[in-house]
Order: structure tokens, then C-alpha cells, then sequence
């Protein structure tokens, strides 16, 4: 039997045991980060050749120099022509939908002009460089490759360089045809905490990048945390998560397998359903028992379950979205009638799939909306991986000379007014004299 926790909103316990079901410790491993800090210092100090040394004794290669290391472009359209028609069709088909998606996104430079002549407005302008990481070997996703990738290409940014493991010399041909798909400019197989010091500070040939996202280990987060003010991040993602809620009219073994995609990312996932229906969480807690045995990754699915998993019997729908929008999950799926009624009283989710034949796989792969998401509840102050995480924006300003008299008295003021002279100074030197 699967020990995942079923409790209901109504008993005397639930805040307490709804706030142990959602904490996770997300501190530093300390060792993690002494090791991680040595490496970063050393692939500053060194370059090229501390790179080359981490990685022959890392994964297991044996790299004379940094250049064997970066792949020729040659390379990532053979691994591309060399998938089988359904794998192409298939990559392709997901890279074009993302890509459809994200045009609609960017953002416009603007601006206005006032009576008196001034302008003010704003300008979008992409990031010049921005480096993407890519886990490798066993845990390779072509997909994450699309998702970060494409998006950074529809900004406009001006060079994208990509960072790979390749453990004992195995490449992933998906990962590599959809670094061709998406239009990745360099790749290097290189991984870890070397790869992430090289990207932040720049070596002897791996270029300094303004940017780092991709997901990775805990020696990547680490390392991304690190460098995190030299460049930017996208995010330190959190263990996946989904939350369902369920009216008790889809089919359970659907919900069922739902949770399962989730939980099979690693041990510390989390699932959850919050569903009225006392009689349907047991169905799907049968449903569970009945298809867990079959799943390949079911000693990663079962704890999983078991520690971070749950099946809560809600009062009705309209708690279940109280309660969701307190948890903040990354994925939501609101397998429910009039779905759309619903999805308008979700205020904080990193994504939300509406409707019962919306699984959230559809979102990881093809659907077109980005699947790196904001995790551990912060759905409620963070955004989905978008466009816009690879434009900045400056703000414009022209003053005429008539509005700098109004304006430079407002500024003077306001700065005497915080004991700084010079400020006000600045202001009043433009203002004309009659």
C-alpha cells in the first residue's frame, strides 16, 4: 500500500497538517557550497584549464584542451538529420508552438510627449549574451532546451551559448537536434559548478554571458546562487509540484497518473488533490494501488507519494481554490465542469490547465507556454519563464527647457528636503533667472 496522507479541510488539525505538507527545507548544503565556492574561485582564477580539469574528472572524459569540449554546429544538425521522422516531427512540431506562443509576448518600447514638450517612455532592448545549462546524461530534456532557447531567441537576444555534461562522452541526440531546432549559437559539454563560474565570469573561450537559466543539480543551484549579482539568474527552482482539484467527474485513473507525473521527477516532488467527493478520493487512491506497480519510476513515484503527496477532502469547489491559491502551486490542473468559471478564482499559480483533457504533460512538452515555472508557493510574487526574462528596459527622459522651471523647483525642493544639496543644486542651476 502507498502511505500518502488523506486528510479533510475539516479537521481540527488541517492548518497544521497542510502546513507541514507544503514546508521544505530549501537551505544550502553547506559542504555543497564550500565545494561549489572552490570551483567557482578556481575556474575565475585559472579559465580554460580549470575547466578542462573539473570536467575530465567529473564526467569521466579526457579533454586536452577546451576545445574539444565545444561541439561544431555540424554536429547538432547531424544529431537533428539523424532522428527517426516520428522524433523530428515531433521536436519540431513542440519548438513551433512554443515559438508561436512566445512572439506573442514581447514587450514594445514606448513613450509619450507632454504639452510642454517633454518625453518620457521606455525602451525594451534584449540581453547581448545569455547562457543556458542543460542537464546531461541520463537526465537530458530536449524540451528544456526549447523552453529556455526559443524564448531568448524571440527577445532578440544577441548570442546564446549552451552548457552540457556529457559523462563519460554520452550526448543526447534530442538535446542536441533541439539546440539546432531552437537556434542555439555555441555548445560546450561542459556541466556542474565549472560550467556555471566559466558562463559568470568568462574564460580564455568561454564567453561571458549576462544571463544564466536552465535547471541543474544541487551543485548548479548552488553555483547559480553564487554568481547570482554578477550575472543574472532565472530562478533556483524548487522540487516539481502539482496540484489538482477534482470535482469527482474525471476518470481517476487520470488524476491518478497526474500526481504520478509529477512525482516521478525525484523523491522530494510534491502531488496533491483537493477534491469534495469522499467517494472519488478513494477511487483514485485504488487507482494509485492499481497502477503504481507498472510505472517504471515507481521507487521514485512511492516516496514521493508517501512523503510530500496528499488526498484532501475539501468542503466544495469554492474552498479549493482558497486553499490552492494559498499553496501557490507550479502546475494547477482544474479537472472540473465549467472550468472556466474556476480558473477565474485562481489568483496564484505558475500555470493553470483548465479543464479535464488538459494534462499538465502537455504543457511540459507542446502546448506552447513555457514549462519553467516559479515553485515553493513563490506563484505568488513570480512569473513563468518568459520573453520578457531576456529583454531589460531603460527608461527615457527628455526634459524640455520650459518644463525644466516647473520641474527643477519640484526636484529642489524635494531634495533639500532630504539633505542632499548637490541634487537640488543640479536642478535649480537650469532654472532661468528673470
Amino acid at each position: 500500500m502507498t502511505a500518502i496522507k488523506r486528510f479533510s479541510s475539516r479537521d481540527p488539525d488541517f492548518e497544521t497538517r497542510l502546513e507541514a505538507l507544503l514546508a521544505f527545507e530549501n537551505a544550502q548544503d553547506e559542504s555543497v557550497d564550500r565545494a561549489v565556492a572552490e570551483i567557482i574561485a578556481d575556474v575565475r582564477a585559472r579559465g580554460d584549464a580549470a575547466v578542462v580539469d573539473y570536467t575530465n574528472r567529473f564526467d569521466g572524459v579526457k579533454a586536452a584542451s577546451i576545445a574539444d569540449l565545444e561541439l561544431p554546429k555540424d554536429v547538432l544538425e547531424s544529431a537533428l538529420a539523424g532522428l527517426s521522422s516520428v522524433e523530428r516531427e515531433a521536436l519540431e512540431m513542440a519548438a513551433t508552438r512554443v515559438r508561436i506562443y512566445h512572439e506573442r509576448q514581447p514587450l514594445q518600447s514606448w513613450q509619450y510627449e507632454e504639452a510642454d514638450g517633454t518625453v518620457l517612455g521606455q525602451r525594451v532592448t534584449p540581453l547581448d549574451r545569455v547562457g543556458l545549462y542543460v542537464p546531461g546524461g541520463k537526465a537530458s530534456y530536449p524540451s528544456s532546451v526549447l523552453m529556455n532557447a526559443i524564448p531568448a531567441k524571440v527577445a532578440g537576444v544577441g548570442e546564446l551559448i549552451m552548457v552540457v555534461p556529457t559523462p563519460r562522452g554520452e550526448r543526447n541526440p534530442l538535446v542536441l537536434a533541439a539546440a539546432a531546432l531552437a537556434g542555439v549559437d555555441r555548445v560546450f559539454c561542459i556541466g556542474g559548478a565549472q560550467a556555471i563560474g566559466a558562463l559568470a565570469y568568462g574564460t580564455q573561450t568561454v564567453p561571458k554571458v549576462d544571463k544564466i537559466v536552465g535547471p541543474g543539480n544541487a551543485y548548479v543551484a548552488a553555483a547559480k546562487r553564487r554568481v547570482f549579482g554578477v550575472v543574472g539568474i532565472d530562478m533556483v527552482a524548487g522540487p516539481s509540484e502539482i496540484l489538482v482539484i477534482c470535482d469527482g467527474n474525471t476518470d481517476p485513473k487520470w488524476v491518478a497518473m497526474d500526481l504520478f507525473s509529477q512525482a516521478e521527477h525525484d523523491e522530494l516532488a510534491q502531488a496533491i488533490l483537493l477534491c469534495p467527493d469522499a467517494a472519488y478520493i478513494e477511487r483514485v487512491a485504488q487507482a494509485i494501488e492499481r497502477l503504481l506497480p507498472a510505472m517504471p519510476r515507481h521507487k521514485v513515484i512511492r516516496p514521493a507519494l508517501e512523503n510530500r503527496g496528499a488526498l484532501i477532502k475539501v468542503k466544495d469547489l469554492e474552498e479549493a481554490c482558497s486553499i490552492a491559491n494559498r499553496i501557490a502551486p507550479e502546475h494547477l490542473e482544474l479537472s472540473v465542469l465549467d472550468a472556466e468559471h474556476w480558473a477565474q478564482k485562481i489568483k496564484h499559480a505558475g500555470a493553470i490547465f483548465i479543464g479535464p483533457y488538459t494534462s499538465e504533460s502537455l504543457g511540459d512538452y507542446c502546448a506552447g507556454p513555457n514549462h519553467v515555472l516559479p515553485t515553493s508557493g513563490s506563484a505568488r510574487f513570480s512569473s513563468p519563464l518568459g520573453v520578457y526574462d531576456f529583454q531589460k528596459r531603460s527608461s527615457l527622459i527628455r526634459v524640455s527647457r520650459s518644463a525644466s522651471q516647473t520641474l527643477g523647483k519640484i526636484a529642489a525642493t524635494l531634495a533639500q528636503g532630504e539633505g542632499l544639496p548637490a541634487h537640488a543644486r543640479s536642478a535649480e542651476y537650469r532654472i532661468e533667472k528673470y
